[in-house]
């Protein structure tokens, strides 16, 4: 029988709603007919869920996008994640001849100058390497949180995405940070030494920085920008990123 992705889709969040995120996990890759991929930020979340898949053995790839300005504390969580799990995270890249075009362009650091000139920035450096990572795969696994943005706030366990064909489920969505900062604590799991200094959420070096107190997590995330809705395309609906133009 050919699997209906959208009504699997309309099942799988439902199911969620009463199932822990390993559960999730494990009937995803149980009911998903194909690749299953998740993409890691090597964030807190991100961390939790690579635990999870790698310590219960689950056949989900685990991919991140190196866009080559990452922090060295990002590039050191990575390497102790490996050591300790015995299992690789892959990497995709920005493709060299765009990224060079787009420094030859905008300048190195082009992104502070110009919204689009960062919309385009992420475009080269994380949308073009997702859609290679995600390339071939019936679901794509994200470690978003609901309570992390008022964009997430609205998202369901899973849904299909059309234009990416394939299901995206969020394992983590109804869970508060303070819990994922004590199963990680709990379980011995590798984590960023940047989140100890006030980032709590962290992307590229130049473009994150510490949240103040009273801040909303995500603040330190394209801070120079006035909208409050910043988001670097990975995560918005279809159409919001073409009109955007962060699915350069």
């Amino acid at each position: 029988m050919i699997q209906d992705p959208t009504l699997l889709a309309t099942t799988l969040d439902a199911e969620f709603a009463e199932m822990s995120p390993l559960d999730r996990l494990k009937t995803l890759r149980e009911k998903v007919k194909g690749r299953i991929v998740f993409t890691t930020s090597l964030g807190l979340e991100d961390q939790m869920l690579t635990h999870l898949i790698f310590g219960n053995d689950i056949k989900i790839d685990v991919v991140t996008l190196d866009t080559g300005r990452l922090f060295p504390e990002s590039y050191d969580v990575w390497r102790r994640t490996e050591e300790k799990y015995g299992k690789r995270i892959h990497a995709k890249y920005p493709q060299a001849e765009a990224l060079e075009t787009l420094v030859d362009d905008q300048g190195i650091d082009g992104f502070y100058y110009a919204k689009e000139f960062r919309l385009a920035c992420c475009g080269v450096r994380k949308i073009e390497p997702l859609g290679r990572a995600l390339d071939g795969a019936a679901a794509w696994v994200t470690g978003l949180r609901g309570d992390q943005s008022q964009n997430r706030l609205s998202m369901p366990f899973a849904s299909y995405e059309t234009q990416k064909k394939l299901i995206k489920a969020n394992p983590l969505l109804d869970l508060s940070r303070e819990k994922i900062a004590h199963f990680c604590d709990d379980h011995g799991v590798p984590v960023n030494a940047l989140h100890d200094k006030g980032f709590l959420s962290i992307g590229c070096a130049p473009c994150t920085r510490a949240i103040q107190p009273g801040e909303p997590e995500r603040a330190g995330r394209w801070w120079w920008e006035d909208d409050v809705k910043r988001e670097c395309g990975l995560h918005l609906p279809d159409r919001t990123m073409v009109s955007e133009g962060a699915g350069i």
